[in-house]
């Protein structure tokens, strides 16, 4: 493997990932703000996290607000120069969610509101999709002082992904965390 192959290989592979079960949870925007504060502490500049921490409490709210069940789980990706954020919930309709405009009438925003332009203008991108058993809002987010191009964002939002809570139910307890590169170490 070359330099660039491994430098390409490195900004596809998180250096973490934090899960949080927020099914169930008494204040789930809450406890998101808290695991992403804690996740990316030492890792990004105050106002960055500052920056993640609202993106996570909207991304909560919306699935609270704009679902039945509320959220089922959140995923904190720490990637070398991101970090994704994962909102799954049980909502199928993808349609949706989207972004109102600051233009957006009062009537209009006071029923959407405005997280997700919050999202929009504080992510270097962002996407929904659905999964298996619902869909997932992902927020990325530059964890240095330069934005992610639209083609680096992509690198961590994959086409294709199993559901995150398939995948959180594996873990034991309500949350967990683990650092890939020990687990993948032989």
């Amino acid at each position: 493997m070359d330099a660039v192959d491994e430098e390409r290989l490195g900004r596809r592979t998180p250096v973490r990932r934090h899960w949080v079960k927020l099914a169930g949870c008494v204040e789930p925007a809450g406890l998101a703000r808290r695991r992403v504060r804690d996740a990316l502490a030492g890792r990004a500049s105050p106002d960055r996290i500052d920056d993640a921490v609202l993106v996570a409490s909207e991304l909560v709210g919306n699935a609270l607000r704009h679902t039945v069940a509320g959220p089922d789980c959140m995923c904190v990706e720490i990637y070398r120069h991101a970090a994704v954020l994962r909102v799954h919930d049980a909502g199928r309709d993808v349609s949706r969610v989207r972004v109102c405009s600051v233009d957006t009438s009062a009537d209009r925003l006071a029923e959407g509101g405005l997280g997700l332009l919050f999202v929009r203008e504080l992510a270097s991108g962002w996407a929904v999709r659905p999964t298996a058993i619902g869909k997932e809002v992902v927020a990325v987010l530059a964890l240095g002082g330069d934005e992610l191009t639209e083609r680096e964002v992509l690198l961590y939002i994959p086409a294709v992904r199993a559901s995150l809570t398939a995948d959180l139910h594996q873990l034991d307890g309500p949350h967990g965390e683990f650092d890939i590169r020990k687990s993948t170490e032989p």
